[in-house]
């Protein structure tokens, strides 16, 4: 069935920016994705991103023995800020107002997280970048989301992976591999499913926001997402 979206927060992986580097952004997929966003923003849905660093840093991956956890979370909510300036910049060449809110403190790239100021700034027709993370360490950029997502009161977050949705085995791997429609939160955690990490699906669950995983590959990607065109699963 389909629903109409008024506000929705978008996912994106640090990594999926990297396309074939191996480190970095390729300016080919930031100018693909930020051209999805503007076919958004031009339907009038008001618009949310949270994207991931794991393209400079990811703190949950540091094999560096001495180096805390809590430090290099820091290092990978950087790593996110990083990635949110490339998008703003490129977004606003196109001619739309987006805005920074991030989780860390750091005033002089980007404004600090507030509930209020969120809410003025997609009132006023603004995309809004949460960066930063949550501001702590120990919580993903799928938990961020999540909690930012809720927070701006969003009808589903919209999660950009390199797989057209779900699927019960990796289809990298398993061309057998089977594709869910629908998939039931509980059912993500009971056969531990690989789309996001716990905390965010019991989160989403606790609140009833659904969460659309679809393929980002092409300027027409989200937009056919949110109007349920073509292959993608719902998390609900």
């Amino acid at each position: 069935m389909s629903k109409t979206y008024k506000r929705i927060l978008l996912k994106l992986s640090g990594e999926g920016l990297m396309g074939n580097q191996a480190f970095g952004i390729d300016e080919n997929i930031l100018a693909t994705i930020t051209e999805s966003i503007k076919k958004v923003h031009n339907k009038s849905v008001e618009l949310c991103i949270v994207i991931g660093g794991g393209n400079f840093y990811r703190g949950v991956n540091n094999k560096n023995k001495d180096m805390a956890r809590s430090v290099a979370d820091q290092a990978g909510m950087l790593a996110t800020i990083i990635n949110a300036l490339f998008l703003k910049s490129a977004i606003n060449a196109k001619g739309i107002p987006c805005e920074i809110l991030s989780g860390l403190n750091v005033p002089q790239v980007a404004e600090s997280y507030s509930y209020r100021r969120a809410q003025q700034l997609l009132a006023d027709g603004y995309v809004i970048i949460f960066a930063g993370g949550t501001g702590n360490p120990y919580f993903t950029t799928d938990t961020g989301a999540t909690l930012r997502a809720l927070e701006t009161n969003c009808d589903a977050l919209f999660k950009a992976t390199q797989v057209d949705g779900v699927y019960d085995s990796d289809p990298k791997k398993n061309r057998n591999a089977k594709r869910f429609e629908t998939v039931s939160y509980d059912e993500v955690i009971t056969k531990e499913l690989k789309v996001m990490d716990m905390t965010a699906i019991s989160m989403a669950r606790e609140n009833n926001l659904p969460i659309v995983v679809f393929k980002q590959e092409s300027t027409t990607s989200l937009i056919d997402a949110i109007d349920n065109k073509g292959n993608f699963t719902i998390i609900k």
